[in-house]
């Protein structure tokens, strides 16, 4: 050790147990370097995880045999990355995992090569994970706007109510009070007309899909027809359940029938009220084709995930209002409370109803009571009719600052699907959208680049979420991905 360095101490051991730190280990006169990159590393690869207390400064400068201030230095410049943050008592805690090296050539290939090579299935779960200054990742609702005062006061009048019989195993489609509530919600703002019987209930349209993929393949239909571009996590969900997902290219009119009748599929999966991701509207000749496709002997299924949120244009009825015997219709709450709530609902065909329910009730004996009755009181009393327009006021806002964003800094860009939503897509005319997501997310901004929703050849661009983040954070993030294009 180089005891001549005055800031070592005369009373160091030659290391500490701490992640086995030796200051023989630093370059002359770079001690606080080296222990900052150290603890970075460590808090990197998970050897300190979120939530790990890091030694007192006294304490870590006496095992190293280094002066207190070399430590307190190192913590302060972890506390400015954002990677730690003291707090009094409880001491300095890891608060955010760094990113090692160059995105663009560590992080890309793994995390944002082409679908058409390779996406590994926990993408959005490790894409999360990773730290960003501002995330425009797409499909994420404004959680901070969540109503908790008015769901206290429901879930509160609920209790109060209920018998303790009502406590028990429910019906697996779903309590009947949930089932009403959204029958009359549906039919006020998707045009739909159904009877609350012919409700399933389920755990968000990420069931409906394991649900209605477990049923045809039971029926001998192996593939379900997907859009292009389309949700890869969609896409997903339908391979994990064992079935083929054929691309049926999306044009600025909507879902090519014509490919799609083609194809030889027998059926499909579309989202005809504000097409993911490009925000295309199935036009009405397109619906025309399409439902005489199914009156054929197709079947659609139509995810209806974010319809409600509109603002430059009129509403668009759901496909099922128009042929409710050959479309399984399937929503949820995620974009409009929460993703955290896990309800969804289902509409099915009379044919394939009970097969569903017993097949819901298979999988985990129904949703949660509780939740259900909770969302139905807010459905009834009206507020959730209140945050759907205090969402739209405040999604307008952050759309429009979005906008005005790409049109400044991005002024090459096509923007597509603004007028609805909570995400909008741009497009360019060349080059390559893995590398600028990377860029992009190396430099503090994560988004999605649309090849991942992509099996077909299409133009490069991004997929950018704003009902999450201010007009000022959406503002940044632009500018900075206009910098690193």
């Amino acid at each position: 050790m180089n005891r001549s360095n005055p800031a070592i101490s005369g009373r160091s051991n030659g290391g500490a147990d701490f992640l086995q730190l030796d200051p023989a280990d630093a370059p002359p006169g770079g001690l606080a370097d080296w222990l900052t990159d150290r603890l970075r590393t460590a808090i990197s690869t998970g050897h300190l995880p979120v939530g790990t207390r890091l030694p007192a400064t006294r304490t870590l400068a006496t095992d190293l045999g280094l002066s207190r201030g070399v430590v307190t230095e190192s913590y302060q410049r972890l506390t400015e990355d954002g990677h730690v943050s003291t707090h009094g008592r409880r001491g300095t805690i890891v608060v955010a995992a760094p990113m090692i090296g160059d995105v663009r050539k560590s992080e890309g290939p793994r995390f944002f090569g082409r679908p058409s090579l390779a996406v590994a299935d926990d993408v959005f779960d490790r894409l999360r994970d990773l730290p960003a200054r501002i995330d425009l990742t797409p499909g994420v609702p404004d959680l901070a706007a969540f109503p908790r005062s008015a769901w206290l006061r429901a879930e509160r009048a609920v209790l109060a109510d209920l018998e303790s019989a009502d406590f028990g195993y429910g019906d697996p489609a779903g309590t009947p009070t949930l089932r009403r509530a959204v029958a009359a919600w549906l039919a006020q703002y998707r045009g739909i007309t159904a009877d609350p019987d012919d409700l399933i209930i389920v755990a968000g349209v990420a069931q409906a899909i394991g649900l209605v993929s477990q049923m045809l393949e039971r029926h001998g239909i192996h593939e379900i027809a997907v859009e292009d571009p389309g949700s890869l996590g969609s896409r997903q969900h339908l391979q994990n359940w064992g079935m083929r997902t054929p691309p049926i290219p999306v044009d600025d009119r909507g879902l090519q029938v014509d490919v799609l009748r083609d194809s030889g599929a027998s059926a499909v999966m579309v989202t005809p009220a504000h097409h993911f991701p490009t925000g295309v509207v199935l036009d009405g000749e397109r619906r025309r084709e399409l439902i005489q496709w199914a009156t054929d002997g197709g079947l659609v299924i139509e995810d209806d995930y974010d319809a409600e949120h509109r603002y430059d244009r009129p509403p668009v009825p759901a496909l099922r209002s128009m042929l409710p015997d050959q479309v399984i219709y399937a929503g949820s709450v995620s974009k409009l409370l929460a993703p955290a709530l896990r309800i969804g609902w289902m509409l099915a065909p009379p044919q394939y109803k009970e097969e569903l329910i017993a097949r819901k009730r298979l999988a985990d004996l129904g949703n949660a009571g509780l939740p259900q009755l909770t969302l139905a009181a807010l459905m009834e009393s009206g507020e959730l009719e209140r945050q759907l327009r205090f969402l739209r006021r405040r999604h307008r806002t952050r759309r429009d600052a979005m906008v005005s964003a790409i049109r400044n800094h991005l002024p090459t860009a096509t923007i597509h699907g603004a007028a609805a939503g909570l995400h909008l897509t741009i497009t360019f005319a060349e080059g390559d959208d893995t590398e600028l997501a990377a860029a992009a997310l190396e430099a503090g901004v994560k988004t999605h680049p649309l090849s991942w929703h992509c099996q077909l050849p299409h133009a490069p661009g991004l997929v950018l979420g704003y009902a999450a983040r201010t007009p000022t954070e959406i503002t940044e993030a632009i500018a900075t991905i206009a910098k690193v294009s």
